[in-house]
């Protein structure tokens, strides 16, 4: 008979294998970024890496997002873990043994992205299976966002210090344990279904009496942000290590800072949403974030110390509450494919975007890159907005005719 454990610790489970392995996938990427910055000295060189990431995912994660509707979705997180374990471990073993490092770098991380592609469908599916819903799933999307975010920030802190310290090949190998740690805690929480009745079909996350929020535009303002974060984290080393000439170090701490305005988010978070609609929170945050990354590349290191930590800290509670609408609208049959989609269309622009504000970095500045940069987030967000009013407005005016309609006949008769 499956073994079934609280929800309380399969959640605290949940959230500490999602650290860890943002904290593995980001560790392996920046340490790439920064031995390629500094080798080949143009953001071009690193945008490639990155691309090479997003890409794989971008391609697959829609269809893969269909298989993790249909297979049991602990077991798909299990295997991608112990799968991007042998890969990361890979890369330091081919290093030690004189292999070409940007070879390795681009191949290891290209591996990984594969992985990624149904690692992120197959754990939103778990979530919305064995996560109770309503306030408890909302609660539990704010935690899981900020252990993602605060695991990819972590990563940029580990990698730059470590670095620097102990050089690539003992920080990698740190790395391939992170995934084995994932791993073990999604392992513990047990085989088990569904929690009950208590994960529900579609929460209309407009609020009562309104109509349900548009998945189009829910999927473009959660997509955005995986852009905004990929490219940022681009980005931000050729800034500080080639244009400010910087080390290593250096970049380590300003990430560092990011990550406690990510970790101060998830306090404000809980603040917010006491007051104001996910909705709201998730527009007014990303049109902020957009308006902070202009001025990012404008003032330094300075400058970076005190605008990295409050965009990480509107970015965070405007990711809180755009991963809640995404996963509230989305039912447990078909999450695994909404969040295939939203992964897969938000890596699909970051190729884009990348290669776009590279070309301009590489031409100018990393200024003019950070304001390319805060242009697409605006526009994005812009457009998500726009498109869930004119759904709304479309789904109202049935309504508006047939009580206009009554009040005649009422007038008639």
């Amino acid at each position: 008979m499956p073994v079934q454990i609280p929800h309380r610790a399969t959640m605290r489970l949940l959230i500490a294998a999602a650290f860890t392995t943002a904290l593995g996938n980001n560790v392996q990427l920046i340490t790439g970024a920064l031995l390629l910055a500094r080798e080949q000295q143009t953001m071009m060189a690193v945008g490639w890496l990155f691309i090479a990431v997003a890409l794989p995912q971008a391609v697959l994660s829609p269809y893969l997002g269909r298989l993790a509707d249909r297979l049991e979705r602990r077991a798909l997180w299990v295997a991608c873990d112990t799968v991007s374990a042998v890969v990361a471990l890979g890369l330091p073993l081919w290093l030690a043994a004189g292999g070409a490092a940007e070879a390795g770098i681009y191949a290891a991380n290209f591996a990984l992205a594969l992985v990624g592609a149904i690692f992120v469908p197959a754990s939103a599916a778990l979530i919305k299976e064995r996560v109770p819903g309503g306030d408890v799933l909302r609660r539990f999307n704010g935690r899981y966002e900020m252990a993602t975010q605060a695991g990819m920030l972590l990563s940029a802190t580990v990698g730059g210090l470590a670095v620097q310290v102990f050089g690539a090949v003992p920080l990698l190998v740190f790395n391939a344990a992170t995934f084995a740690v994932s791993a073990l805690c999604v392992t513990a929480i047990g085989r088990t279904g569904t929690v009950g009745g208590l994960a529900p079909e579609p929460v209309e996350a407009a609020g009562p009496g309104r109509p349900p929020l548009p998945m189009g535009s829910l999927i473009l303002l959660y997509a955005q942000g995986s852009v905004v974060v990929t490219v940022f984290n681009a980005l931000l080393p050729m800034y500080v290590l080639v244009e400010l000439n910087r080390g290593a170090g250096t970049f380590g701490a300003i990430d560092a800072l990011g990550s406690l305005g990510f970790l101060a988010a998830a306090a404000g978070y809980r603040l917010f949403a006491q007051r104001y609609s996910d909705l709201r929170i998730a527009g007014m945050g990303f049109l902020a974030c957009s308006l902070l990354m202009v001025a990012q590349g404008q003032l330094g290191v300075a400058g970076l110390a005190v605008l990295v930590p409050l965009g990480a800290f509107v970015f965070g509670q405007a990711r809180i509450s755009s991963r809640n609408l995404l996963m509230a609208r989305a039912g447990l049959a078909e999450v695994g494919r909404v969040f295939g989609l939203a992964n897969g269309g938000g890596l699909a622009a970051t190729v884009v975007v990348m290669l776009l504000v590279a070309t301009v970095t590489d031409h100018t500045s990393a200024g003019a890159g950070f304001a390319t940069l805060g242009a697409f987030a605006l526009l994005s967000t812009v457009c998500a907005l726009v498109l869930w009013r004119r759904a709304v407005r479309v789904a109202e005016a049935p309504a508006s005719s047939a009580v206009q309609t009554e009040d005649d006949s009422a007038a008639l008769r």
